[in-house]
């Protein structure tokens, strides 16, 4: 029995539309809910390096206190006037005597500015400091 069948041979293909478009609304949920947990540290600052050390823990509650190369004292992006500082440290400490307090200075800066900031905590009764650094190599 000899049977004519045509066969239809017509290419599959397969659409990825659908398959970039959800990459692109992966990629843009990834971008969109990624905190940012260094948004504090970003102030140019030219840090020291250190061979030792770690994070500190408790990042989303710490104070980060910037002393620059001039002698500007910086609280997050701002900059403070004297005794400033002291009146923002002390109002945290009477709340929060635990909160951790880094104190990034640049690398540039007098020792005295730095040991100032370190003082200035000490009056307001935070004790959990720490000294932002870079890694080393």
């Amino acid at each position: 029995m000899n049977l004519d069948v045509e066969e239809d041979r017509t290419p599959v293909v397969i659409d990825l539309a659908p398959m970039i478009d959800v990459i692109f609304q992966l990629l843009i949920f990834f971008l969109v809910t990624t905190t940012f947990l260094h948004r504090e540290r970003q102030i140019e600052i030219d840090l020291p390096v250190a061979e030792t050390g770690s994070d500190p823990t408790g990042e989303s509650e710490e104070i980060v206190v910037n002393v620059h190369r001039d002698g500007r004292i910086g609280w997050g992006k701002e900059y403070l006037v004297e005794g400033e500082l002291d009146r923002r440290l002390r109002s945290v400490g009477a709340v929060a005597p635990e909160r951790p307090v880094t104190i990034r200075g640049d690398r540039a800066a007098l020792h005295e500015w730095i040991v100032a900031v370190m003082d200035a905590c000490g009056r307001a009764g935070l004790g959990n400091l720490n000294l932002g650094t870079l890694e080393g190599p």
